[in-house]
């Protein structure tokens, strides 16, 4: 053999030992050093959980009657990623079911689209693209649409990634009652999947968007079960594991302060004075804006209810509504779209919460406290009330009346403008006019935000608004907002221009606080913008003695079997800054507004409890006027307070004030009424679970020990409050694409300033 061969099959020698070499360490490695490790992937492979669903738990009202309930319904779904290994990408599958469920192809095709940046369902699906996307629901009460869709369901060969399955949805008893403070529920986000409320639901789950049913839904939620399950290669089950698997633990059941009936009570007098506006004149005399003119357009409006001594809500309304139910098994984008539609008055937005509105006069308490707290008015003083206030240009009085000197109780009683206006003025000059003092005393700015406005009241509802305070640091902001475009409009404009004094003042001096501005604050004019909520809380707390109540919806909440009561408690906000004295003369002179010759003596006449309000008719830019009556009752100790609003409805005593006059007869059971709420106070006892799940009202006796009393429930942070400045002077509300969310103010929209003039009342 030569030595070249000898050489050759050395080389193979070491070849071939290496590889065998190679072959028994990795051996080694897969057998001894990763053993364990791989043993238990492989017995991973034979498992397969089954995730079984906990039921989500009802909401019942103060008595324990359901608002929201579960309902068995056979839900329409269908499977993106299956549905597309069809050659045509499933379009002759959609179009085979638009025909079934009678919603056309092209709006199946965006409903199960995923959503990308900016996209929101139902246009889109929200959730993993993996799952099966919901696209109608059926009620077991429509025979025969069950029947017809199972029929042709059967046909799986023609359906590919179509599923019909029996699931729980929510149902609402009360269609549109209560439908903004209820909210429903949408599919989760692979986005929310990540966050630590979230974290044990499955890809399917539906969570709370609105509402309640958002604010409260980890509890109301559940844990779901886990059902572990044994296969073989095939995917055939053998068996079960113990280990790993949990059964689920059905949601809590959540009581409200909310009473079913005053709730009815609320809507039915929202909806009865707003179609009444609808049929009125509106205010237009000579010189009038052909916009204000006509018929009242009353687009929307709000009422409110609430314990004057807790803060608790007693109901909410807000028109226009929706029907929740709408949502369940998923919303078309037509209905969608109408919900979300300016020229329907967008029914999604809750108007208590989201609404903003010049408060007009009702403001007046916040300013009477002021003036008299500042140290330079007195209760028992009398003041001038001229028709027009000759240093701020003759602003005048409603329709320019006088009624001469008075007292600060006729003042509020008969709603005089002008001498508001003096106390504004007046304060303003001892604060230095145009170049302010090192600390001016903004006593009116300072009393406004003492009584909570401005900012969020804490409420348990989401995308609550914080209003509008236009105070110094207000002018400030807006004015480094929004000078370069007014800077760069005066350059535009030429002289003689009726705008180019305008926009030259805001360029130059448009942080300037001017008399003006005070003054239409003192009567709630303005810049100045309110929530009904927030406005509910300010008469709460003229009302209580000075507290500043936490409003809150949510009561407690209770386990299913009924053994564990967790309460929902709010803790008050503060005191305001006013003396016990000042506080009981502006309830006495509240009390006179329903009284012969106050402003809302007509809507009152007769009625067996005095109340106590005060009316406002707000002037809104290049819009009719928001009606305004705020209240509470009965005078002697206050129980509730009553806000009423309509948007574009008129004056505050011709329609909000009867609407809420309307609202305490059926609280009260005036006009021959069935008092919705006897004695105007809620049960004090929560409603208890029965053995058999059901709930039980106050007061009645169920077998078996007491719950037991949990720590109280923490309810989710609000918002933090936005450090820039202005939120929009969109009246009411915005455009929205989506559930409706407060919009923050780094993304306010700039606008020109609002010119008012004469104010009516």
């Amino acid at each position: 053999m030569s030595d070249r061969s000898r050489l050759r099959l050395f080389v193979l020698q070491v070849l071939v030992v290496s590889i065998l070499a190679t072959l028994l360490g990795r051996l080694w490695y897969i057998q001894v050093y990763r053993g364990e490790s791989f043993a238990q992937a492989a017995n991973s492979n034979r498992v397969r959980e089954v995730i079984t669903p906990a039921p989500r738990g009802v909401v019942v009202d103060a008595r324990g009657r359901t608002l929201v309930d579960n309902r068995t319904a056979l839900v329409v779904s269908v499977n993106r990623s299956l549905m597309r290994l069809e050659k045509d990408d499933g379009e002759a599958v959609l179009a085979r079911l638009a025909t079934v469920v009678g919603i056309p192809a092209a709006e199946l095709t965006k409903k199960i689209a995923p959503c990308g940046k900016g996209d929101r369902p139902p246009t889109c699906w929200n959730g993993s693209p993996y799952q099966p996307v919901p696209v109608k629901a059926y009620g077991t009460d429509k025979r025969a649409e069950l029947e017809r869709v199972l029929m042709v369901l059967e046909h799986r060969e023609d359906f590919r990634g179509v599923t019909a399955e029996f699931q729980a949805v929510r149902e609402y008893p009360g269609g549109t009652s209560g439908a903004h403070l209820l909210g429903y529920l949408g599919p989760i986000s692979d986005d929310e999947r990540t966050q630590p409320g979230y974290a044990k639901a499955v890809s399917t789950a539906e969570v709370g968007r609105t509402g309640v049913e958002q604010v409260y839904d980890a509890a109301l939620r559940g844990v779901d079960g886990v059902q572990q399950l044994l296969v073989d290669k095939d995917g055939n089950v053998t068996g079960e594991q113990t280990e790993g698997s949990t059964e689920p633990t059905a949601g809590d059941q959540l009581v409200l302060s909310i009473d079913r009936d005053v709730q009815k009570v609320s809507e039915d007098a929202l909806r009865k004075w707003v179609e009444f506006a609808r049929t009125q004149d509106a205010r237009c005399q000579p010189g009038t804006a052909p916009i204000k003119c006509g018929k009242l357009r009353a687009d929307s409006g709000a009422v409110v209810v609430m314990e004057a001594k807790t803060g608790r809500l007693v109901a909410m309304a807000s028109y226009p509504s929706f029907d929740p139910t709408q949502f369940v098994g998923g919303i078309s984008t037509s209905e969608y779209a109408a919900l979300t539609d300016e020229k329907n008055g967008i029914p999604l937005i809750n108007r208590p919460v989201q609404g903003l509105f010049a408060p007009a006069s009702t403001f007046k308490v916040i300013s009477t406290a002021a003036a008299v707290e500042s140290g330079f008015y007195s209760l028992g003083g009398t003041y001038d009330c001229p028709g027009s206030y000759a240093p701020l240009n003759n602003k005048r009085n409603f329709e320019g009346r006088g009624l001469g000197r008075i007292d600060l109780r006729t003042a509020l009683v008969k709603s005089c403008d002008t001498i508001f206006y003096n106390f504004a003025f007046r304060q303003w000059q001892r604060d230095g006019g145009l170049k302010p003092v090192a600390n001016p005393g903004d006593h009116m700015y300072k009393m406004a935000k003492a009584f909570g406005l401005g900012e969020r009241t804490g409420v348990d509802l989401p995308s609550e608004r914080r209003g509008r305070v236009p105070d110094r640091a207000y002018k400030r902001a807006f004015w480094e907002d929004t000078k370069d475009d007014y800077c760069a409009g005066m350059k535009r404009r030429k002289d003689g221009d009726p705008l180019k004094q305008l926009v030259t003042e805001q360029c130059l001096e448009g942080f300037v606080l001017r008399g003006g501005d005070t003054a239409n604050f003192s009567i709630g004019q303005g810049d100045a913008l309110v929530s009904p909520l927030q406005l509910a809380t300010v008469y709460a707390a003229v009302a209580n003695g000075g507290t500043l109540v936490t409003p809150s919806v949510a009561r407690a909440l209770l386990s299913a079997d009924g053994t564990r009561v967790t309460p929902v408690v709010t803790t008050p906000r503060g005191k305001v800054p006013v003396s016990a004295q000042v506080l009981d003369f502006m309830r006495e002179s509240l009390g006179g507004v329903t009284q012969p010759g106050g402003t809302a003596s007509s809507a009152f006449a007769g009625f067996p409890v005095r109340v106590g309000g005060k009316t406002g008719t707000a002037e809104v830019a290049n819009k009719q006027d928001t009606s305004w009556f705020a209240s509470f009752a009965p005078v002697s100790d206050p129980e509730l307070v009553v806000v009423g609003m309509v948007s574009q409805g008129g004056t505050g005593g011709s329609i909000s004030g009867r609407m809420v006059a309307d609202v305490y007869k059926g609280i009260y059971g005036a006009d021959g009424r069935k008092a919705a709420l006897p004695g105007g106070k809620l049960p004090a006892a929560l409603p208890r679970v029965r053995p058999d799940g059901q709930i039980a009202g106050p007061g009645v006796k169920v077998p078996g020990p007491a719950p037991t009393v949990t720590a109280p429930y923490v309810k989710p942070q609000p918002v933090p409050k936005e450090q820039s400045a202005p939120e929009p002077s969109a009246e009411p509300v915005q455009a929205l694409g989506g559930p409706p969310t407060a919009t923050p103010a780094s993304t306010a929209p700039r606008r020109t300033p609002r010119v008012s003039g004469r104010r009516l009342e």
